[in-house]
């Protein structure tokens, strides 16, 4: 390698699969010790790119040079001896292990030894750990630890063999404020020691702070590329997805506007204690905590999934009952769950069946099912939401998450809800889709409904919400005006 020679260079790469191109032309370079941010909607060729990267997928066409020399056709084999690693959402770690088995995993199977050697183990993930800077006992048991140490070892493992070039997909997802700031740091220690990063991120704020450079795909065309600091988080929108996409603060709520839904001393100990407010119709709520504040508990026990036990939940004067979801759904409440693959979806039906079937019900006929009146209400909604899709047989796993998350929402409006949980509303989306669903939310709380968002995204919650209430230890600690905050205000409220 050169000195001059950039550590990945990537030309004219294309891929199509069945006729659809995923990859057209698309080409950049990264440069050692370089955070390069690949940036684009779903379905705009990210995840093909970094697959090409990873050896699991093969071009069509075009060049890969690693060091300054031509690759044939990589593996994945190849691709990590090469110090490709990549670092996906799920972490893909073995959770039954320990933390210094994880990490040196790979080492251990490089060895081809018959015997394992638990000393030499620690010492690798001891060093490795020390390297970026993290304590974490390399004894424990990686299914006892929280996500953003998951997230620390599985970047260990991949300096453990020798990393040139880590791929994060995702990497502050299902991260609080206090996390994504200690992983930021991290990136910063890496570069420093001269691993480059692809950083595949929806939150622009962070992928601008920690890359010098942003590469932007749209349709599987690279549309834009540049010193990260010729973007801010408005270009870098219009380039995704090729409009301006604004964020506005929530019309006023009306003076007039009645109280919906009362919460008066909801408890569960070790989860949340003596949480009180009040709902307005029309009212957008926002309910933010760092992780471990007991805000998700709250979103489930609004919903009855997680039974309180003591409090009392009214909505429209009557009194609805605790631990209940179908007597929470009876009276009028919805919820959306933050993990829609595992809570909300069933993967493997169809887009309009995943709407049908919360209005099952309501199309009985004599014992039978009016299959058509029920599909066609629910392809109604799919329409509402903008839902798009091929067709509305295709299996809802087909679709990207911002589309996943719609049907989600169809489901639930073909209820008619008067009071709409929403937890984590735009987790996993892409920015344009995430726009959308604050429009969506915009227009609910417009035709009355009551809305909660429990979130930890502040720009969310100040776009959408008419009133926020921060959670720390289980409790209520502050309640602020959407319109009189700012984003540094209410994060100081949370970390402090």
């Amino acid at each position: 390698m050169a000195p001059t020679d950039p550590l990945i260079a990537l030309n004219g790469i294309t891929k199509t699969y069945s006729g659809i191109t995923a990859l057209a032309d698309a080409g950049f370079t990264i440069a050692a010790g370089e955070a390069v941010c690949l940036a684009g909607e779903n379905g705009s060729g990210k995840s093909t790119l970094i697959k090409i990267l990873a050896g699991v997928e093969q071009p069509d066409r075009g060049e890969i040079r690693i060091g300054g020399t031509v690759q044939g056709a990589l593996n994945p084999r190849l691709s990590a001896a090469a110090g490709i690693m990549v670092i996906f959402q799920d972490f893909s770690l073995f959770p039954n292990l320990s933390v210094a088995e994880n990490i040196a995993f790979s080492i251990e199977l490089g060895r081809r030894s018959k015997l394992f050697n638990a000393a030499r183990v620690r010492e690798v993930a001891k060093r490795t750990l020390a390297r970026v800077g993290v304590d974490i006992d390399p004894d424990a048991a990686v299914e006892t630890l929280t996500v953003a140490h998951k997230q620390l070892v599985a970047i260990c493992r991949a300096l453990a063999s020798d990393a040139r070039l880590i791929i994060m997909d995702e990497p502050t997802t299902a991260l609080t404020e206090r996390e994504v700031r200690a992983l930021l740091d991290i990136i910063r220690r890496l570069k420093a020691d001269g691993v480059a990063v692809l950083f595949v991120s929806h939150k622009l704020a962070e992928v601008l702070e920690v890359c010098e450079k942003v590469v932007v795909l749209r349709n599987g065309r690279k549309v834009a590329e540049g010193p990260a600091n010729t973007f801010d988080a408005a270009s870098l929108t219009r380039h995704m997805t090729g409009r301006d996409v604004a964020e506005q603060p929530p019309e006023p709520l009306g003076a007039t506007a009645p109280v919906l839904m009362q919460v008066r001393g909801l408890s569960k100990p070790g989860a949340f204690d003596a949480v009180s407010f009040d709902l307005r119709a029309g009212e957008v709520l926002g309910i933010s905590g760092l992780l471990g504040s007991g805000r998700t508990a709250l979103a489930k026990a609004l919903f009855g999934l997680v039974a309180p036990e003591a409090g009392a939940i009214d909505l429209a004067g009557k009194s609805v009952p605790l631990g209940d979801p179908l007597a929470a759904a009876t009276a009028g409440i919805g919820y959306v769950p933050e993990d829609r693959l595992t809570e909300g979806l069933f993967l493997t039906q169809s887009i309009v069946r995943n709407v049908a079937i919360g209005r099952l019900d309501a199309h009985g006929r004599g014992g039978l099912l009016d299959l058509a009146a029920m599909w066609g209400e629910a392809a109604d909604w799919l329409r509402k939401l903008s839902v798009k899709a091929p067709q509305i047989e295709a299996p809802v796993r087909s679709l990207s998450g911002g589309n996943q998350q719609r049907v989600v929402l169809a489901r639930w409006l073909a209820r008619t809800p008067r009071v709409l949980v929403l937890n984590g509303p735009s987790v996993g989306v892409d920015v344009g889709s995430k726009s959308d669903i604050h429009g969506i939310i915009r227009d609910l709380s417009a035709q009355g409904l009551g809305v909660i968002v429990i979130s930890d995204d502040l720009p969310e919650l100040l776009s959408t919400c008419h009133r926020i209430l921060v959670m720390k230890a289980g409790r209520i600690t502050d309640e602020l005006v959407g319109t009189q905050t700012s984003e540094t205000d209410l994060a100081h409220r949370l970390a402090s």
